[in-house]
């Protein structure tokens, strides 16, 4: 039996902490990956801006020719800037990556996809879950284009719990008369 049990503990102590610190990459070498992929990061927001500046302008022009064909061409730019964006940006700027998301809705619903539009509605739900856009009226993005969608494929209007605009809701509500007869 050893006579000085408790004297070893603080000679593994020691030991145990030098280890540690010959494992710890040095300071300026932490830095250098932090940087990196800060670096990442903003070069990926970068091309994803520049994407989506040429998807918005796209947009611009197909409604200015009123050519349902280039509001199609619009959806999928912005579509694929937003496939394009990667892992190391997912989390950067939602807002802005909302309301591309939404002008690709809108562009699809545009150029007569709606299931396109309906699919990119879904999957604008999916990537920001309970987040929406709203009007300039303080209705909802994404309560007006799902009813919108949904009184298009011959499904009820929603209930008034919705938060959609007084002439959209009219709107649906006369088509909804109209296809009772």
């Amino acid at each position: 039996m050893p006579r000085y049990p408790f004297a070893t503990i603080p000679l593994v102590l020691l030991a145990s902490a030098g280890l540690a610190g010959c494992l710890m990459p040095p300071p300026e070498l932490e830095g250098i990956g932090f940087r990196e992929a800060r670096f990442q990061e903003a070069q990926a927001m970068h091309d994803w801006r520049a994407c989506r500046d040429e998807g918005v302008e796209l947009d611009r022009l197909a409604g200015q020719a009123a050519s349902p064909a280039r509001h199609l061409a619009a959806a999928r730019v912005l579509e694929g800037c937003e496939s394009r964006l990667g892992g190391e940006a997912a989390g950067l700027a939602p807002e802005e990556r909302m309301r591309a998301y939404g002008l690709a809705v809108q562009a699809r619903l545009k150029g007569g996809d709606a299931a396109g539009a309906r699919a990119g509605l879904e999957r604008l739900r999916a990537a920001f879950p309970d987040r929406d856009l709203y009007f300039d009226d303080g209705t909802s993005f994404l309560d007006t284009v799902g009813a919108v969608l949904a009184a298009g494929a011959g499904a009820q209007r929603p209930d008034g719990s919705a938060n959609i605009a007084a002439a959209v809701d009219a709107e649906l509500r006369r088509l909804a008369r109209w296809r009772r007869g």
